[in-house]
């Protein structure tokens, strides 16, 4: 075997199981879920939650009804429950609003696979 394909399959091996890792973090009304291809972010309703996540912010504004007001990187979006909105580079789907929370989820448009 060459000794580039033996350092490509040697980098391969020891890289891929880091693409499959998750991390999360948990601040004031907030907690992420995050891997290569974005974070889910569930917001804590009735409390002024914001989340660092890929290193941008994501803010909750305001939920009216089905739709969420995000601030996303200082761009604020609406975003109705099920539908999917650009903002900085992300796009923003919103999942679920319940009278508690509401979880987002902010994709990259990296495919970790």
């Amino acid at each position: 075997m060459s000794v580039p394909r033996m350092l490509a399959l040697t980098t391969f091996a020891l890289l891929t199981p880091l693409a499959g890792a998750a991390c999360s973090s948990e601040g004031a009304g907030y907690k992420s879920e995050c891997q290569v291809n974005g974070c889910t972010v569930t917001f804590t309703r009735g409390v002024d939650a914001k989340a660092s996540v890929l290193g941008i912010d994501a803010e909750l504004v305001a939920v009216n009804g089905n739709t969420v007001t995000l601030k996303i990187g200082g761009q604020q979006v609406d975003i109705p429950v099920g539908q999917t909105q650009p903002a900085n580079g992300l796009s923003g789907t919103v999942q679920e609003i319940t009278d508690d929370k509401v979880v987002v989820r902010l994709n990259t448009g990296v495919n970790g696979n």
